[in-house]
């Protein structure tokens, strides 16, 4: 789970949540703002799939085998 919080990635999407939320509650209700919506959701999908293609990596210690 720290993984998912600490990155740099999912930072930046939780930064401009507050931006899009702010839009949303004091702007115009447009076809922009739909399009701010749905490049955060891009954003926060790429963010995870970045950090699920890392953790996927054969040097990573979590996806090694331990010999019990």
């Amino acid at each position: 789970m720290r993984k998912y919080l600490f990155n740099g990635a999912i930072l930046s999407a939780a930064v401009s949540a507050v931006s899009v939320i702010n839009a949303t509650r004091k702007g115009p209700r447009d076809w922009r703002l739909a399009l701010m919506w749905a490049s955060w959701g891009i954003s926060v999908a790429i963010a995870v799939g970045t950090i699920i293609e890392d953790q996927k990596k054969p040097g990573d210690p979590a996806f090694q085998l331990v010999d019990s």
